[in-house]
């Protein structure tokens, strides 16, 4: 929640392209009531009070191509335009004297006796970089990095998994102007329906636990995503579908295990001053990534 009010924000401050397009999240049987009312119940405790159910009739009056029996409305859900996001942020970096490094992997983090930690960085600019305060944010590959640092047995870093996922876009006109979430199945948020800033309608993500990071895309896989769409979306046309591209989340649960938060682990985790690490950053993590930095920030100002 603090995040979205950052965001929102901060894209207007920053001119970054942004709109409150709104959101559904629909309910196709009546077996899935309790859990629309679940996720509206869980919402309220997390401070989201603007969610309305409506009807089906309702939600088609809204989304006339949306099929259900009942719908949560979220109006201040948003898009962002996410790479000119990521630009304001390289520029506010540059503004206070920060550099953004890229083709420079680091392979390894250590520490030395006069607690500096070393960065030793490969591709095509290898070297070393030391730094006093480290962060760890490194997605897919936060917990092999962390690992380098030899913790012990007295901290041992969560593990990360891989779930990939693939979206099919919709070539013309968007059949919604609106996010359309279909009910959740357990970690999965499902197949949603999501409009970019450019009016583009895709479908995804789907997942597959993968033991490795492989970004190839699996087009065999379009009639699992067929049926489960036109659960929700039954007059799809099949010919406007095309591959778009696959995702790799980073999560800390095996499939078949309790979703736990992210993980934001400072010096009362691993007992390492000035360094924060953060693991399992996946949705909503874009839209809490302002309020991340604040509690990142929060950390590294910490002594002790």
């Amino acid at each position: 929640m603090r995040g979205k009010e950052l965001l929102y924000a901060f894209c207007a401050e920053n001119n970054v392209a942004h709109a409150r397009c709104g959101k559904l999240l629909v309910a196709t049987s009546e077996s899935q009531l309790p859990k629309l009312a679940a996720i509206r119940e869980t919402a309220a405790k997390n401070g989201v009070t603007d969610l309305e159910p409506i009807g089906g009739n309702a939600a088609r009056a809204l989304e006339p191509e949306v099929a259900c029996v009942a719908a949560l409305v979220s109006p201040s859900t948003g898009i962002i335009d996410s790479h000119g996001f990521m630009l304001a942020l390289e520029g506010h970096v540059e503004a206070n004297g920060g550099s953004v490094v890229l083709q420079c992997p680091v392979e390894r983090v250590e520490r030395d006796a006069a607690g500096l930690f070393r960065l030793t960085t490969g591709g095509v600019n290898p070297g070393a970089i030391t730094c006093r305060h480290l962060v760890i944010s490194a997605g897919l590959h936060a917990s092999k990095l962390a690992r380098t640092l030899g913790f012990g047995d007295s901290y041992r870093p969560p593990e990360t998994y891989y779930a990939k996922g693939q979206y099919y876009a919709l070539s013309g006109r968007s059949p919604f102007k609106r996010h359309i979430y279909p009910m959740p199945d357990g970690g999965w948020l499902g197949l949603h329906a999501t409009v970019d800033i450019g009016g583009r309608c895709k479908f995804g993500p789907d997942i597959a636990w993968i033991p490795d990071i492989d970004y190839g895309f699996e087009p065999e896989k379009l009639g699992q995503f067929l049926d489960f769409i036109r659960s929700y979306y039954p007059g799809l046309e099949v010919e406007r579908l095309h591959p778009d591209y696959t995702g790799i989340r980073p999560k800390l649960y095996r499939e078949g295990e309790a979703v736990p938060d992210f993980a934001i682990h400072g010096v009362g985790q691993h007992g390492q001053e000035g360094l924060v690490a953060l693991y399992g950053i996946e949705s909503p993590g874009l839209t809490a990534a302002l309020a991340i930095g604040e509690m990142v920030a929060g950390l590294l100002a910490r002594r002790g």
